[in-house]
């Protein structure tokens, strides 16, 4: 299932009630970016408010809430609050596992490394050193 949610921000601007609203595919941003960009700009960009207009800078200064989130994201909403750290920082987690587990599979016989759990965090941590290891410092298997 998709991550998705919906932003919305209330506030007035010289007299005038806005609310923009959008409905935000966050795998989109994560699978490119593997980041989530400023939700008010996201806001901006789907409402026309231009990002370098007085009615962008007051928006800015307005509480964002969230619902309808489905996927993952659904668990990291309470109260209409959206903690975009921990959602961003398992959905990475998940992402790594989703390619681990046919490695596990293929080269082992494990079908759920969730069953494995010290083999699943060796998998990670060489998975993290070699993300963060320099090019061509890691020999390779021949």
């Amino acid at each position: 299932m998709k991550n998705r949610i919906d932003a919305c921000a209330e506030f007035s601007y010289q007299g005038e009630n806005h609310s923009p609203s959008a409905t935000i595919e966050l795998d989109r941003f994560l699978e490119k970016d593997g980041l989530l960009p400023s939700i008010h700009a996201l806001l901006a960009e789907a409402n026309g408010i231009d990002t370098y207009s007085y009615l962008y800078e007051v928006m800015e200064q307005a509480e964002i809430s969230f619902c309808n989130a489905q996927g993952m994201a659904a668990n990291f909403v309470k109260d209409s609050c959206f903690d975009q750290e921990g959602f961003i920082s398992q959905w990475h987690a998940d992402k790594i596992l989703n390619l681990l587990q046919p490695i596990a599979a293929r080269e082992l016989g494990i079908d759920d490394l969730e069953r494995h759990p010290g083999l699943k965090n060796a998998l990670i941590q060489a998975f993290n050193l070699g993300m963060n290891s320099p090019v061509g410092a890691v020999p390779r298997p021949r």
